[in-house]
């Protein structure tokens, strides 16, 4: 008898991101290392009890790092996301005055898009800039993936 296993797909995180921002390099800077921890496991030689870490609860996603901008489509999508939406459009597009104007002016102009945003597709969400306690907030209310023993 063959028994499969199913796996929850990982939640995708997206980091729009510019190497010469420090903004940008920090909320980057975030996103990997909440990455790398919540894909740690221990080895076997490293304890032999491993109720622990069998039980705790994981926030694993996948991180989708990209220099590109949004299209228009994805900013729509993440002013939908953001909290005051069309209102915060000059915090992602820069002299936006509300959403529409911030698509034509990404069009016209893609080096006026600003990051860092990072963007939660599949909960729908996005935090705008570094704000760590946001980025950490967005990411602990991921599903959390549990190992039962």
């Amino acid at each position: 008898m063959l028994i499969l296993s199913q796996h929850k797909t990982l939640d995708v995180i997206t980091l729009f991101h510019k190497a010469s921002s420090p903004a940008s390099i920090r909320a980057h800077t975030i996103l990997k290392q909440i990455a790398a921890h919540a894909s740690e496991t221990a080895t076997e030689d490293q304890a032999t009890d491993h109720t622990s870490q069998n039980k705790f609860q994981r926030t694993e996603f996948e991180l989708n790092i990209t220099e590109d901008p949004p299209t228009s489509d994805q900013l729509r999508t993440i002013l939908d996301y953001v909290r005051g939406g069309s209102r915060r459009a000059d915090q992602l597009v820069d002299g936006a005055k509300d959403a529409s104007d911030a698509l034509r002016l990404l069009r016209e102009d893609p080096q006026k898009f600003k990051p860092p945003v990072t963007v939660d597709w599949n909960n729908g969400r996005a935090v705008i800039g570094d704000d760590e306690s946001e980025i950490l907030k967005m990411i602990r209310q991921l599903p959390k993936e549990t190992n039962s023993v």
